[in-house]
């Protein structure tokens, strides 16, 4: 059942976003779109009430409750940003708004980019944590909430890795690949595909 319910908040939660850029760039109507837009995280609300209801009313966690505060977690962590990236989508195409920057690839700007990505992995992961932790707080017994327990430990053996891999790319910047080096590669590869 948690498992559908966080099915269905994920599509509601982008069908409002959709709906929010679209009011606001096809519609033309700014207040419609700011309230769908605020609307959409109330849809991580619903989910995190449905997860606490089901828990309290002695159900055993599941990576199912899990992944509820995972979702919770990653849509404070990075849901600005996802928005921010979709209205500069819809801005462009349909607003007329010059197209959105690239992502940086290569130097210290692709190094700043992934510091930042990786902070807001630790916002998410310290709100989805928090949740976890609190769950097995309040019920009090290891043995319903040992999938919560786990799920926290496996997460936070990722945010240790990513931060890792984030930090390297300050230590040795990725660097563009020169043009003779790319050449090679592609002559390379169609040698290796035609043999």
């Amino acid at each position: 059942m948690l498992v559908a319910l966080i099915a269905v908040c994920e599509v509601l939660f982008w069908v409002l976003i959709l709906l929010g850029l679209a009011a606001r760039y096809l519609a033309h109507r700014r207040r419609l779109s700011t309230a769908l837009l605020v609307s959409a995280p109330l849809v991580d609300l619903v989910l995190l009430g449905a997860a606490v209801v089901d828990l309290r009313h002695g159900g055993t966690a599941t990576p199912a409750h899990a992944l509820a505060a995972i979702y919770l977690g990653v849509s404070v962590g990075f849901g600005h940003r996802l928005i921010r990236w979709a209205d500069g989508r819809f801005a462009h195409r349909f607003g007329g708004a010059a197209p959105p920057p690239p992502t940086p690839r290569y130097g210290r700007a692709h190094a700043v980019a992934q510091l930042q990505d990786w902070l807001r992995h630790l916002c998410a992961w310290a709100v989805g944590c928090a949740l976890m932790g609190a769950a097995v707080l309040v019920i009090g017994d290891a043995g319903r909430t040992s999938a919560l327990t786990q799920t926290t430990q496996i997460w936070t053996l990722v945010l240790v890795i990513d931060g890792a891999i984030s930090v390297s790319y300050s230590f040795s910047p990725r660097k563009p690949r020169s043009s003779s080096s790319l050449r090679a590669d592609r002559t390379c590869l169609l040698r290796t595909s035609y043999a």
